[in-house]
Parts: structure tokens; C-alpha cells; sequence
């Protein structure tokens, strides 16, 4: 019958043993990996690096990739890097990460609150769940998605450009109360 006789589990009592076609076996578990490969995500961490005096197209240019890794299912790490003097004025970079946190709006969320690393200061943002895309259809034209994907990118266009214009509320810094002095 061309079948083999494989022992499953040696150490037991008796020795458990199966009639199996041994090559198949291989193949299928060769194969039930495969699947489990395919089945798992490996999350990708990219990083953005964005300046405390970054100009206008350029915060426009680096936010924009950063929407396209999250929507391709990447977190992405956002670092201010600050020169000098610039460390003495973090509510600089508090305010471009805030920015880009009302741009990106609601396809992401903060994984990582914004924080001050010695000269960086970083954010993690994480991809919703809920955000996933889903797969074009074989039998779709291809001439409505390249619309639907023109009006996504105008629409992203037209909120980066209205985030810029509007002004971002950044706290003041609160100053310490000093003891007064009283002489007896």
C-alpha cells in the first residue's frame, strides 16, 4: 500500500506508532506553516523626523507619508529634533505634534504620549483597526478606484492645508509660586 509506519510519540507506554503516507505528512505540515506565516503581522515601526522651524510644504510633505504608513498598517514613531538653544522651547515641537495629531485625525491613535528625550522629543501613533481599507474587487474598473483614490488625496490635501491655517492652542506654562519673605 505504500504507507509508513511513523511513531508519534516515542515516549509513552507503549510507544504510540501511526500508518501513514510519511511524504504527505510532510507536505501538509510543510504546508499548515506556510498558512501560519501568511496569518501573521509583523508590525513595522516607522519614524518621521520633523524640526522645530520645519517650513510649511515641507510639515505638509512629511504628514502626508506619515497618513500613507498608517494606512498601510504601520506605526509610526514622529521625533522633533531640536538644536541649541531650540531644547529650551519644547512647547515648540508640543505644538507640531499636536498638529499632526489633529490632522491625522481619526485613522490613528497615540500609542505613545508626546514625551522630551533628552533632544528628541517623540510620539508613537498607531493605525485604528476599524480604518482597514478594503481589497478592490476583480471585477471592478480600475477607472473608479484611480477616482476614488484622486478624491481621498484632495480631500487629505485640503485638511493638511486647513490644519495649517488654523491656529493650535498650546498651555502656558504655569509659573511656581514663590514664598514671600516675611522678617520678624
Amino acid at each position: 500500500m505504500d504507507l509508513d509506519l511513523v511513531e508519534i510519540a516515542p515516549t509513552a507506554n507503549p510507544p504510540v506508532c501511526k500508518i501513514l503516507d510519511h511524504s504527505k505528512y510532510l507536505y501538509e505540515l510543510k504546508q499548515r506553516e506556510k498558512e501560519a506565516r501568511k496569518k501573521s503581522s509583523n508590525v513595522v515601526i516607522k519614524e518621521m523626523k520633523y524640526r522645530p522651524k520645519i517650513g510649511g510644504g515641507d510639515f505638509d510633505t512629511k504628514t502626508r507619508k506619515v497618513a500613507e504608513f498608517l494606512s498601510e498598517g504601520h506605526k509610526v514613531k514622529i521625533t522633533i529634533m531640536f538644536r541649541g538653544r531650540e531644547v529650551a522651547h519644547p512647547e515648540l515641537g508640543m505644538k507640531i505634534l499636536n498638529r499632526i495629531a489633529e490632522i491625522i485625525g481619526a485613522s490613528a491613535k497615540m500609542e505613545a504620549t508626546p514625551r522630551l528625550d533628552g533632544r528628541n522629543m517623540t510620539m508613537v501613533l498607531a493605525p485604528e483597526k476599524k480604518i482597514a481599507a478594503p481589497k478592490q474587487k476583480s471585477d471592478e474598473r480600475p477607472d473608479q478606484s484611480d477616482n476614488a483614490v484622486a478624491g481621498e488625496v484632495s480631500v487629505s490635501a485640503a485638511a493638511v492645508v486647513a490644519a495649517a491655517d488654523a491656529p493650535s492652542v498650546v498651555p502656558e506654562p504655569v509659573e511656581p509660586a514663590v514664598p514671600s519673605v516675611v522678617e520678624a
